[in-house]
């Protein structure tokens, strides 16, 4: 792996940090307190030791195997990540080379398994969970035997290309060891169709539903069967009771493939296999070039647009109460299309002005997810402050555009309309990965300075500052400055006009308004009010205007052209905007104004914006190019997570714990009933659910157990129910740690869940309850958050001082300037991250929960190993520089990071490079870190819940070195230019493919020195902490707070339809609810208050037959009730379509004839938006 001198320290000190840390928890686990003497966490410092790593963990005999060595051997010769690496070390796993299997079938379910986890990197679970099993069966007509690949759903986690591959790898094998293709009858045919479509229907809509025909041509092709686990309580609608099918129910694994995975990537697949496919007995997939006609067939027959770009309603079709529709698509605005990348955005991370946050009543924040119109469907939010921010009206009538986030607040809650909700900033590098063609942005400073450039080198033969200069007869430091920072700095109207006019170009976009907006009609009533302007001059350069109050002030608004309304009198606008507007129209003195009516008249035909160019004197550019519409997704998120119950410890309390599932109300049984596997001290003579004796703290022997319960060498059950003396366990780990205070409350589990029934050690539960942290499944305490890219960052960002970011190997600024304070730029290293500690959330910051996990890590490593401490922190300053893991909930291997410091975001903050590691990109999803000693020392996979899909979110493997070739490829795509070209936005003018022009991104520096250095960004940001922290939605207590807010916001912004948001809300959220829970009222369990004891009816007693508690409602009256009031509210005040009313009305009929009426609830009404 090339890199620099500097970047090869930097990883061999994180490997060796890492290796410190895995040999003190090694030291730890010799104890034999832990389900296994060894630290569980394999290391990997490639994909190759990755993928072993991974598959390992079914295949055993993998683990000390070669295969790792051959994988690279096989990178040289194909090259990295190809997919004839995948099929050659299948086949030579299956045929045992490097490890000795049971059978045939054994073999080559590892070999399928190898192959499918290196096409998805050696990252998820897929290749251990997704894919089941294989089986061999008979074809129909005798002739041999075929193969049968079952899946489950953690498939999905390997994307639909990997799991495709898997299929591939599948039939690989299959011919190189002779075995016949699969014979589908008409009948499994017809099924196939018959159970996607119920799938589709009953479970989940399919990302890719193909038709009849295109299914039946498939299954009729494929030369391996499909089948899975039944994973739903649906059964397939019709062909049952197949003979070679196990199972009528429905099948989540055999639908994914049959739908998201071969038929939606058939042209990858197909431009891969077309490609070498017949030198791998593979020519066969060539039917997949005759689906591809017959896709596109089936495909042209939908009605086309001949439209560029056509409004797409995606995003606002699964519509949340609560959350704000920021922009109805390609509704005039909306957010304004900006190209470019900040600091803070990129790989589907996009960014707004911070002052639009403001605005938006606070309910986006830095890492808020937004789904969107395009090019992606989600996105994570960031703020940057050179793009354009919101241009509103104010409830006295002015019209201001909000240029600083300190404007922002100081106007917030003016604000009557958002006429423009301002600038988002998205990446060229996304139009790309997504293939979305490039669509016009607004014209802007960006633009419009290389228009300059270009002129001016035509002119000059060279950009000649000094020449520009004189031209314009402008100080030359001012020219320098203008081309230096195009972004920051302003012009005046009259310097805008004076280079327009000498260069040849459009006016500059600070003096550009949106013409598209108005209508022909509206431009005549602005010529009208024109008119009767009162026009100020002194030294005959006009020094303001004045127009009489009128309803054409609207057109001022639509055009964008700031203004103040005095004393609800007469507009007035100061001399930059009303000499913009005249220039513009082409007017100078009044006299003008009847020519340019004539004119409007005369080209009839012509848009708005053609004829302002018709008579301007200079040439204008459209202002507004595309809107993009968007809603609010998720909220961001920076939480430690908590399991069901808030446990401290994976130790079981059994019913004794009782609701609040404590250690402390089962002290006052006396004893714990739960499975328990049981060992015998040999010293003591007694026995103990500990592998350490907790009195003479020798190792003990387990016991094996009959299925009757009964003590047997022989038994195949490790575990037994039993009734434990909580008494003498708890008072014998208190003793063994020395722990005088206990907490008040210690919390455990109901009952452990894994296979074996292992319980983690009880001081471990005591210890976390002392440190107030909590345990997650496997043992380690993590703190989940929201995703946002980042590549470059600034000190004072991360409240770290230049000496401690100095001595983590940041000597010198983007600009090669040695570290000096706290406003140099740097550039962030690959597996540094900065962790959200905002102190606006409602939840606990990081450094907090990573503090306080530290300290109980040493305190576990003294009190009960008995060793030395690790982290030795005195504050949460010792945390900058410690080594953590980062996984993402859909994965089986962490990335190594390092903490460089903590922002006063609620992102988790990373190089993309670390993101796509994790396999996620920044679209709005989580993932979640957790410190490194945690991982090695208290993780075991023993802890895991013994069902499908237990070891997604789990640290099986640990990648210590990250390698840009290793990561997701969708991280390739990120653009690492400084300035996109002219060319760019001419392509995007008209609508070109953004392959169509080269821009510089990390699949160009790939290989090489560059691919950690030297990265570009376009759009600078003051501060990354800037803008909104917290979003409002999360911290308004009650729904009703919420929708008031979404409507507020609806009515507020220009772009937004709020009818239509009433509308979505009831039809997609509340109706729904209140159906839903209808109908779940009258099939409800009711339960007991005190031991939570289910009843189907409740009892004739009318209490509890366990314990006399009282009974209760599992679904009550206020969670059907709670969207009725609301729901006939905004109905009525928003004036939603008549059905949707009637439709409500009967639902208002339905509900109280279960509950009757009700006078108050009635009156409630009023309380919404009555």
């Amino acid at each position: 792996m090339k890199a620099s001198k500097d970047m090869q320290q930097y990883f061999a000190h994180l490997e060796k940090e890492c290796v410190v840390a895995y040999q003190h928890a090694q030291k730890a686990r010799q104890k034999g307190f832990d389900p296994e003497p060894n630290v569980e966490v394999s290391l990997a410092k490639n994909m190759a030791e990755r993928v072993i790593g991974l598959v390992s963990v079914v295949v055993p005999q993998l683990k000390d195997s070669d295969a790792d060595k051959r994988i690279l051997a096989l990178e040289q010769q194909y090259g990295i990540l190809d997919w004839r690496v995948a099929l050659v070390i299948a086949e030579e796993v299956a045929r045992e080379k490097f490890c000795q299997f049971n059978s045939q079938k054994e073999a080559i379910e590892a070999g399928i398994r190898v192959g499918f986890a290196y096409v998805t990197l050696g990252v998820v679970s897929s290749p251990l969970e997704g894919f089941v099993s294989l089986d061999i069966k008979k074809r129909l007509d005798g002739k041999g035997d075929y193969f049968c690949l079952n899946f489950s759903g953690p498939i999905r986690n390997a994307g639909g290309t990997a799991a495709s591959v898997c299929v591939i790898i599948g039939d690989y094998l299959r011919v190189a060891f002779g075995f016949e293709p699969y014979d589908a009858t008409e009948l499994e045919v017809k099924r196939c169709f018959t159970e996607l479509e119920d799938y589709h229907g009953f479970v989940t809509n399919l990302q890719y539903f193909p038709s009849h025909i295109e299914t039946e041509f498939m299954m009729k092709n494929l030369p391996v069967e499909i089948s899975g686990d039944p994973s739903e309580k649906y059964e397939v609608s019709n062909y049952k009771d197949l003979p070679r099918i196990p199972t009528n129910r429905l099948r989540s694994g055999y639908c994914l493939i049959h739908s998201s995975c071969i038929p939606l990537k058939a042209p990858k697949l197909w431009k891969e296999l077309s490609k070498w496919g017949s030198s791998f007995k593979l020519g066969h997939w060539n039917f997949l070039e005759e689906f591809l006609k017959i896709q596109k067939k089936v495909k042209a027959q939908g009605v086309k647009s001949s439209e560029k770009i056509s409004p797409d309603y995606t995003y606002i079709k699964d519509l949340v109460a609560g959350r704000p529709v920021l922009g109805h698509p390609l509704r005039s605005g909306a957010f304004r299309l900006r190209y470019g990348r900040g600091r803070v955005s990129g790989y589907s991370g996009q960014s707004i002005h911070p002052a639009t946050m403001h605005v938006l009543n606070n309910y986006i924040a830095t890492a808020t997810q937004l789904k969107v119109e395009r090019p992606g469907k989600a996105t994570s939010l960031s703020c940057c402050d050179t793009i354009e921010g919101p241009l509103v009206k104010l409830k006295n009538g002015d019209v201001l555009l909000l240029e600083t986030e300190a404007l922002a607040r100081q106007y917030k809650n003016e604000v009557l309309e958002v006429l423009y909700a301002g600038d988002v900033l998205i990446n060229y590098g996304d139009f790309f990965n997504r293939a979305h063609v490039l669509v016009p942005p607004g014209y802007c400073e960006e633009y419009w300075i290389q228009e300059f450039e270009e002129k001016a080198i035509e002119l000059f033969g060279t950009l000649d500052y000094e020449k520009i200069s004189d031209l314009l007869g402008s100080p030359l430091e001012k020219i320098q400055m203008l081309f230096a920072k195009p972004l920051e700095t302003k012009l005046s109207f009259r310097a805008a006009e004076t280079i327009s006019r000498a260069f040849g170009i459009p006016l500059h976009p600070g003096y550009t308004y949106y013409w598209k907006t108005i209508t022909k009609e509206q431009l005549l009533d602005l010529i009208t009010l024109l008119k009767a302007a009162n026009i100020v001059r002194e030294d005959e350069k006009i020094k303001k205007i004045t127009l009489p109050k009128t309803d054409a002030k609207r057109v001022l608004e639509l055009l964008g052209v700031p203004h103040l309304f005095v004393n609800q009198e007469y507009v007035l606008l100061d001399h930059n905007h009303g000499e913009a507007l005249l220039l513009s129209l082409g007017v100078t003195e009044k006299t003008d104004v009847d020519a340019l009516k004539e004119t409007v008249a005369r080209n009839s035909e012509k848009s708005v914006l053609e004829i302002v160019n018709l008579v301007s004197s200079v040439r204008i550019k459209d202002k507004g190019g595309v809107f993009i519409g968007s809603r609010m997704g998720r909220p961001e998120k920076a939480k430690m997570r908590k399991l069901t119950g808030s446990p401290h410890g994976l130790f079981p309390v059994g019913k004794e714990g009782g609701k609040m599932r404590s250690f402390n109300a089962a002290l006052e049984i006396g004893k714990i009933t739960s499975d328990f596997p049981l060992f015998h001290c040999e010293h003591c003579g007694k026995n103990t659910v500990f592998s350490v004796c907790e009195v003479c703290r020798k190792k003990t022997v387990k016991l094996m157990f009959t299925a009757e319960g009964d003590a047997d060498a022989e038994g195949t059950l490790s575990y037994k129910q039993q009734a434990i003396d909580l008494h003498h366990y708890f008072d014998a780990v208190k003793a063994q740690i020395n722990l005088q205070v206990i907490p008040d409350l210690i919390k455990g589990i109901r009952g452990t869940s894994n296979a074996d029934h292992i319980p983690e050690h009880l001081a471990k539960a005591l210890l976390r309850a002392k440190h107030d942290i909590f345990v997650n499944k496997d043992g380690t305490t993590r703190y989940d958050a929201s995703e946002i890219a980042l590549t470059h960052f600034k000190p004072k960002e991360v409240e770290v001082s230049v000496e401690k970011l100095k001595s983590l190997g940041y000597q010198k600024d983007i600009y090669g300037k040695t570290l000096e304070n706290e406003n140099q730029i740097l550039e962030i290293k690959p597996q540094d991250v900065i962790l959200p500690a905002c102190l606006e959330s409602p939840d606990e910051a990081s450094d907090d929960v990573l503090f306080r996990t530290a300290q109980f890590i040493d305190d576990l490593l003294v009190r009960l190993y008995g060793i030395e401490p690790f982290y030795k922190l005195n504050s949460k300053e010792g945390l900058i520089g410690q080594l953590v893991v980062g996984l993402a909930p859909h994965t089986s291997a962490g990335s190594l990071g390092r903490i460089i410091g903590f922002s006063k975001t609620q992102g988790f903050i990373a190089h993309p490079y670390f993101h796509a590691a994790m396999r996620r990109d920044v679209d709005g999803d989580e993932s979640c870190v957790f410190l490194l000693m945690d991982a090695f020392l208290n993780y075991s996979k023993h802890y895991l819940p013994d069902h499908r899909g237990s070891t997604m979110d789990a640290p099986l493997v640990l990648t210590s070195v990250l390698n840009p070739a290793e990561v997701d490829d969708m991280a390739f795509h990120v653009d690492i230019a400084w300035k996109y070209p002219l060319k760019f936005y001419r392509a995007a003018e008209n609508f070109k493919m953004p392959w169509e022009v080269s821009i510089r991104q990390i699949q160009h520096v790939l290989g090489t020195e560059q691919q950690f250095e030297s990265m570009g960004f376009t759009h600078d940001t003051s501060n990354l902490n800037a803008g909104v922290l917290c979003s409002q939605y999360k911290l308004l207590p009650s729904m009703e707070e919420k929708l008031k807010g979404q409507m507020d916001i609806a009515v507020k912004l220009r772009a937004v339809d709020e009818t239509d948001v009433a509308r979505l809300v009831i039809e997609k959220h509340f109706i729904r609810d209140i159906k839903g829970n209808l109908r779940k009222f009258s099939m409800q369990q009711f339960r007991c208050v005190n031991c939570n004891e289910k009843y189907r009816r409740p009892p004739l007693l009318g209490k509890c037959l366990k314990c006399d508690g009282k009974i209760i409602f599992t679904i009550s009256e206020g969670s059907i009730l709670k969207y009725l009031e609301p729901s006939l509210s905004i109905a009525k005040a928003f004036q939603v379509p008549k059905y949707l009313q009637h439709n409500l009305e009967l639902l208002k009929r339905q509900v109280e004839s279960y509950f009757g009426k009700d006078d108050e609830r009635q009156e409630g009404l009023q309380k919404w938006f009555g």
